[in-house]
Parts: C-alpha cells; sequence; structure tokens
C-alpha cells in the first residue's frame, strides 16, 4: 500500500471517529509505529490532525468537509464498484443529473460508452472528463466554485436545476442514518442534492458501506425520499428490513438479482 493511501485511510478513520492510535494502526497496516507517527505528523502539518499521547485526534467537525484531492482517493475501490452498479440502470437516451461528488465522478467514467445521454452536473470535475465526449448533451449548472472543492453551488445554480426535469439523479453523501436520514457536511452541498433530487423521477443514493449509521452536520432527505440505494456490500439485515418498510430498492455491488431469470 503506498503511504498516500494509507494516510487517506487514516484520515477517513479519524472523520469518522474523531481519534485513532498508533499501535493497532501500526499492526492493521503491517509498518512501523514510527512510520504511523510520521504519517500522523503530515496530517497535522496539514492541519487535518493533532497529536496525542500514543495518537490523534481529529481537526475535523461534521461540518467540515476533507479536501476534496483527499477525498477523491478514499475508498477508490468502493466507489468503482458502486458507479458500475449505478452505471447498470442507465440507458441510451437517458437524461440525468450528477452531483459533484467523487463517487458520481467514477459514474461518469463508466457511463462513457452510452449514447444520446444529456447530463446536467455541477461537479467541474465531471465536466472535463467529459469535455471530449461527442454525442451528448452536457449542461453545467453554472453557480459560485465552492472552495477547496470542485464544484458549482448558489442561487443561479440552484435555479438552473430546478428549471429542469430529467430521468434519474444520482448523488452521494457523507451519511446515511434510519433517524436522521441522508445527511451532507455542509449546507451549500446539502441544497444543491435537494434541488438535484427534487428534478428527478428517479433518485439513487450512491453510498459506501462505511458510511452507514454515520450522521453528519446538515440533513438532506428522509431515507424514504429516494428510490434506490446503491452501495458496495450487504449492510445487514436490520437496514434491509428498513429499505423494504420504507419502499425503497437496496442495490448491491456482485449479488445477483433475485428477480432475474436463470
Amino acid at each position: 500500500m503506498l503511504a498516500l493511501e494509507r494516510r487517506n485511510i487514516i484520515l477517513e478513520r479519524l472523520n469518522d471517529e474523531g481519534k485513532i492510535i498508533v499501535a493497532p494502526l501500526a499492526k492493521e497496516f503491517n509498518v512501523t509505529e514510527e512510520t504511523i507517527r510520521r504519517d500522523i505528523e503530515k496530517l497535522e502539518n496539514e492541519g487535518l490532525a493533532t497529536k496525542t499521547y500514543g495518537g490523534a485526534v481529529s481537526t475535523s467537525q461534521k461540518n467540515k468537509d476533507l479536501p476534496y484531492t483527499i477525498r477523491k482517493q478514499s475508498n477508490v475501490n468502493l466507489k468503482v464498484k458502486i458507479a458500475q452498479k449505478v452505471a447498470e440502470m442507465i440507458n441510451d437516451g437517458d437524461q440525468i443529473m450528477l452531483d459533484a461528488s467523487s463517487t458520481s465522478l467514477c459514474v461518469a467514467k463508466q457511463i462513457k460508452n452510452l449514447n444520446n445521454i444529456t447530463l446536467i452536473t455541477n461537479s467541474v470535475e465531471i465536466l472535463l472528463e467529459l469535455a471530449d465526449k461527442t454525442g451528448w448533451t452536457i449542461l453545467s449548472t453554472g453557480g459560485s466554485l465552492r472552495e477547496g472543492a470542485y464544484s458549482l453551488s448558489g442561487s443561479s445554480a440552484e435555479k438552473m436545476i430546478r428549471d429542469h426535469h430529467v430521468d434519474l439523479a444520482v448523488c452521494s453523501a457523507k451519511g446515511i442514518d434510519m433517524g436522521m436520514g441522508i445527511s451532507e457536511s455542509n449546507e451549500k452541498d446539502a441544497e444543491m442534492k435537494k434541488a438535484i433530487f427534487n428534478a428527478a423521477n428517479k433518485r439513487i443514493i450512491a453510498i459506501d458501506s462505511t458510511k452507514f449509521s454515520k450522521i453528519s452536520f446538515i440533513k438532506v432527505c428522509d431515507v424514504k425520499d429516494v428510490n434506490v440505494v446503491v452501495t458496495d456490500k450487504d449492510p445487514g439485515d436490520a437496514w434491509k428490513t428498513y429499505f423494504k418498510n420504507n419502499g425503497v430498492e437496496l442495490e448491491v455491488y456482485g449479488e445477483i438479482d433475485e428477480n432475474s431469470s436463470n
């Protein structure tokens, strides 16, 4: 494992749990404790962690995002798996919206083989990824570039979304919880995701398994407000029962559709 990938995992752990301890991390990654201390020191120099005796605590709050360049490289394999599952739901000629998450960027990459797609996004990276794509209609929401991110937001971006209607929308989120619902780390992202979902016939939340039973700063919507939850592994019986009771379809990467013919 590369040092950057290891630090990204440590940072994700800090963000989720609030603290880390050196010794178990060294054992988990099969490196020396000194290596983990150097990782922590680098994170501290970037203002993302504070060293403590035997470990570190997070300096992030629930309403503070990790830098996009770090989020983009976190849980990459999980995001690709989720994107592959989402791509199965998109067909030639569809009109879609993708939010500015790194998961949606993976979705955009997975559907580049499709034809005659109309795509609306507030993601600068998705616009760049598809800049040379022919035969598609690609629309930017416009709006203000959010500091520290490759996303567009604000009243003009929300208005552009409200003026359109699409077949399906794909968003990710920082957390999904039975009580709180789907949540984000900041108000601007939450408002954009609300607008995107409100503009779609089919609403897909693409969220990796590490985000289940997690609550972030601001609510986007109730779980029952989305049609499909796509994730990378089985979330367990309690979640499956919860989705069924709320009329939400669950799609898990690698699982065979029980309704499909053999």
